[in-house]
């Protein structure tokens, strides 16, 4: 399975999760240049599929005032 398909995969909470620890060690220095950037992005991966699964649960809770105010 590819790193993309996996990332389909997590849930919003792990997506947190890990996006917490990639903060904590860029915080904590000591890496490499070239690993500090291989992090960068993957917090911003991290950072985006966060963002998609808090658009989607916005989008269903004004569905569902919508459908409510009918």
């Amino acid at each position: 399975m590819t790193d993309e398909k996996k990332d389909e995969r997590l849930s919003y909470e792990q997506a947190r999760a890990e996006l917490a620890s990639v903060v904590e060690r860029l915080e904590a220095g000591g890496t490499s240049l070239e690993e500090s950037l291989a992090l960068w992005e993957r917090g911003e991966q991290l950072a985006a599929i966060c963002q998609r699964w808090l658009d989607g649960a916005r989008a269903r809770i004004d569905a569902a005032r919508q459908r409510a105010e009918e």
